[in-house]
């Protein structure tokens, strides 16, 4: 899930808590410490899921990183230089 996506559900989220905390009469502290709580909650679980999702992954070596970036296929022993596929 993308970081604007995140946002806009966390705001729909905390909106639907503070309207069900206003309608249930609720006092303004109150519905302002639910809310908090909601943000709280929503936060920490989207850091352990990318934090899972990071930790799931296997590194990979930095050959295979930069060719993976930019699909180039270079045998192991070739060294990439200035005429084939360098980034200058």
């Amino acid at each position: 899930m993308s970081l604007p996506k995140f946002i806009v559900g966390m705001i729909f989220a905390i909106a639907i808590v503070v309207g069900w905390s206003y309608f249930d009469g609720a006092s303004l502290g109150a519905i302002i410490l639910r809310a908090v709580i909601c943000a709280v909650i929503i936060q920490l679980g989207y850091f352990l899921l990318v934090f899972a999702m990071i930790a799931r992954n296997k590194p990979l070596p930095a050959d295979g990183t930069r060719e993976a970036d930019r699909g180039i296929k270079v045998a192991e022993s070739e060294k990439l230089t200035a005429r084939r596929g360098s980034l200058r």
